[in-house]
């Protein structure tokens, strides 16, 4: 009976998780309600993959590649590379194909393709090239370098935990990059000169879109005692370190200058009006060179209690604030907010100076304030809170700090110092203690649904071996290979792997298979390893669907793709690995 509500169990999150009728962390909790409530489980075992080291593994690694991301390391690569490749579309992608693979290998290559996506399509735009051309193979080639390592994609990391829990050797950091590597580089080659020929050349929708303005801020910066810039020219005194910032004014009391018409040196107490990027401005205060003129407190976004957030607030329509000046409004009297810059669409400001502007419908203030103050902000309804800005600021000051730290993590679970969720978690906890990142990041870059569809599935996993329906499909699968060498088998469960990720995450994929793999390898009388190795490169085996990875579900609309796209590069990608890693696995690995 077991047998049959397990089955029932399984088929049911099969459905659920190919047709998405419901969300996957709720089909992973129907799962385990199921399961406990019908009895096959008990209320311990039932929940037991929440401790599972696979799921704080995976979780930690959301954070670790987060705030790499955060520090800008990666950006500042993928900016070099449009400089690098100079508008030469194989150079450039042979580059970006190349880097997106070293990238994905240390780092969960979700974040890695997400981040590709804007500096590709950029590119595109500068040197009018076809981001379709560039998106789908920045995806596979993502995919195949999580093959490599033990990190490089959440799956390996639970596959590893799941074997150790069943009572075989775990995977070491670099164990898979025997045969990941070259199976990569060769994968990457095909893509390299198959791309150009069968992905279709069309047009970058963003590129009509693209406003040079867009995220620009008029700011007053306040020049401090002890500043550097004491002294220098204020019209070029920004152009090395923070190239989007200009000097548009500087104020000497009563005295108004233009940088670039009057000749005069900075001095201490003088108010620059400058007009730059976000990132730029965030920068810069961060320093001690400038201040902002009303306000004595510095902005450290760093991992105190309370932390600091930058939010745009925007003007609303029916706002009481409409024509007063910015000087007089009851946001500019709130000790707890600090008003940044300013920015107003399409219209230049005729005030000298940024507290004398009258507020218009439409007008966005850029501030800096506790956490603890956007909601009373939020109940407000004279300004609209958009706290989307905060994702795009990128700490570029921390970026040596995320590396060590990163490097660390890469060298401690190398060497065996420590387990990999030791050294994820050690490496989560320093992100943010260093200010790489702030916990409200962490939480963010927590994906819930991921995990929770790993506990879930652990669970079902370990009913399917208390219950004995691992073994039984395990002999059903021999069944039709009765009489066939061990590599014929493994190849099979290989290839039953690659297609059931097609339609499944490869998580739940790798957590479903292995059991059956592991019953299979110990029915035929071979080593298990060869089988939990085989499972890693099926369950990454996934190119010929859009929905096969959430990577090429992601480039699927900003490359305008057809599904017919993915199939053209996807299938002979997915023969190619199955056949190598039949081959290959075993002379690795042996059978006995």
């Amino acid at each position: 009976m077991d047998i049959w509500i397990t089955s029932a169990v399984l088929l049911l999150t099969l459905y659920f998780l190919i047709t998405e009728k419901i969300s996957v962390d709720l089909t992973a909790i129907g799962i385990m309600v199921i399961l406990v409530v019908t009895g096959i489980l008990t209320p311990r075992e039932t929940i037991a993959g929440f401790a599972n080291p696979a799921v704080i593994t995976v979780g930690a690694m959301f954070v670790v590649s987060k705030g790499m991301m955060r520090t800008g390391g990666v950006e500042f690569l993928g900016r070099r590379i449009i400089q690098i490749a100079g508008g030469n579309y194989k150079l450039a992608l042979i580059i970006i194909l190349l880097t997106v693979a070293v990238a994905s290998g240390f780092i969960n290559n979700t974040p890695v393709v997400i981040l590709f996506i804007p500096v590709i399509m950029t590119m595109c735009c500068e040197f009018g090239l076809s981001p379709s051309k560039f998106l789908i193979p920045v995806s596979y080639a993502s995919i195949l370098a999580g093959t490599c390592t033990l990190i490089g994609t959440s799956t390996n990391i639970i596959i590893s935990d799941l074997s150790v829990s069943q009572g075989y050797d775990g995977l070491s950091m670099f164990e898979l990059s025997i045969i990941g590597v070259p199976l990569a580089l060769v994968g990457i080659l095909f893509i390299f000169f198959a791309a150009p020929k069968v992905l279709p050349s069309l047009a970058n929708p963003i590129c009509k879109l693209q406003d040079s303005g867009h995220r620009q801020y008029l700011a007053e910066l306040r020049i401090p005692e002890k500043s550097s810039l004491i002294g220098r020219n204020p019209g070029n005194i920004f152009k090395k370190r923070y190239p989007s910032l200009s000097v548009i004014e500087l104020v000497n009391k009563s005295h108004i200058y233009h940088p670039a018409r009057d000749k005069m040196t900075i001095v201490a107490g003088d108010i620059i009006l400058v007009k730059g990027s976000l990132n730029d401005l965030v920068d810069i205060l961060h320093q001690e060179q400038v201040e902002l003129p009303s306000s004595g407190k510095g902005l450290v976004l760093g991992a105190q209690k309370d932390a600091p957030i930058v939010v745009e607030l925007i003007i609303s329509p029916h706002s009481t604030v409409r024509g007063q000046q910015l000087l007089k409004t009851d946001l500019a009297r709130d000790p707890d907010i600090n008003i940044i810059a300013v920015k107003r669409s399409n219209l230049h400001m005729s005030e000298r100076q940024i507290h004398d502007v009258r507020l218009q419908t439409g007008d966005i203030l850029l501030i800096w304030c506790h956490d603890s103050k956007i909601e009373s902000l939020r109940s407000e309804t004279d300004y609209i809170v958009v706290e989307d800005v905060y994702e795009e600021i990128v700490h570029k000051r921390k970026a040596w700090w995320s590396i060590i730290n990163f490097i660390g993590m890469v060298g401690t679970a190398t060497l065996g110092i420590a387990d990999i969720m030791t050294c994820s978690l050690t490496a989560a906890f320093l992100m943010i203690i260093t200010g790489c990142l702030q916990m409200r990041d962490a939480y963010k870059a927590l994906q819930g649904d991921v995990l929770l569809l790993i506990a879930g599935t652990i669970a079902l996993g370990a009913a399917m071996q208390k219950s004995g329906t691992s073994q039984l499909y395990a002999e059903t699968f021999l069944s039709f290979f009765a009489g066939f060498s061990p590599v014929i088998v493994l190849g099979a469960m290989i290839l039953l792997t690659s297609i059931s990720t097609q339609i499944l995450s490869n998580n739940a994929t790798a957590v479903l298979l292995l059991p059956i793999a592991i019953s299979t390898a110990l029915a035929i009388g071979v080593d298990p390893k060869p089988f939990i190795v085989g499972i890693c490169f099926g369950a990454s085996a996934c190119f010929a669907t859009p929905v096969g990875y959430q990577t090429n579900l992601m480039v699927y609309g900003p490359g305008g793709y057809r599904f017919m796209d993915y199939l053209k590069l996807g299938i002979p990608l997915n023969l190619f690995v199955v056949i190598a890693s039949t081959l290959l696995i075993p002379i690795v690995w042996p059978f006995y």
